[in-house]
C-alpha cells in the first residue's frame, strides 16, 4: 500500500487498504487518520464512510460513530456491513429499539447472516425477553453452527 501511495498518494484504495491494516492491529488512531485521508480523495464511498465509523466506535466515540455509519447507510442503503455496525454501535449506545430496527431492516438483506440473529438475541437478552432471545441465538447457531 505505501508503494502505491509514493507512486499516487491520491489511491484512496491503498489509504483504505492501510487502514484496515491498523484497524485489524488495534492501531484505532491510525486507522482512522487513513480512513479520513482516504475519504478526502473519495467522499461518496459508503465503504470509507463505514470504516471510519466503526474506527470512531472502536475509540469511544459513539456520537461519531453513529453519523458516520448513518452518512455510509444513506449513500448505499443496502451495505449490509453500516447496517450492522450501525446497530452495534445503537446497543452499545442502549438504544434497543433503534438498534432491533436496524437489524429487522438488515435482515431483508442477509437474510442468513448468523451474526444478524445473534446480535438480536443479545439485544433481546438484554431487554429480558428470554424466549426471543433464545429463538434469535438458535437461528444463529442453526445458520452457523461452528461458531
Amino acid at each position: 500500500y505505501r508503494a502505491a501511495i509514493r507512486l499516487d498518494p491520491r489511491h484512496y484504495n491503498a489509504w483504505y487498504g492501510l487502514g484496515t491494516v491498523y484497524y485489524r492491529q488495534e492501531k484505532y488512531e491510525l486507522s482512522e487518520y487513513h480512513f479520513r485521508h482516504a475519504l478526502g480523495i473519495n467522499s461518496r464511498s459508503s465503504v470509507l464512510f463505514c470504516y471510519l465509523g466503526m474506527a470512531q466506535h472502536a475509540l469511544r466515540r459513539t456520537g461519531d460513530a453513529l453519523e458516520l455509519l448513518q452518512r455510509a447507510v444513506a449513500l448505499d442503503a443496502k451495505n449490509p456491513l453500516a447496517k450492522y455496525e450501525k446497530a452495534s454501535v445503537l446497543l452499545s449506545d442502549d438504544k434497543f429499539q433503534e438498534a432491533l430496527e436496524e437489524l429487522e431492516e438488515l435482515k431483508t438483506v442477509a437474510p442468513r447472516e448468523a451474526s444478524v440473529f445473534f446480535l438480536m438475541g443479545r439485544i433481546y437478552k438484554k431487554l429480558g425477553l428470554a424466549d426471543q432471545a433464545m429463538v434469535n441465538f438458535s437461528v444463529a447457531l442453526d445458520l452457523k453452527p461452528a461458531s
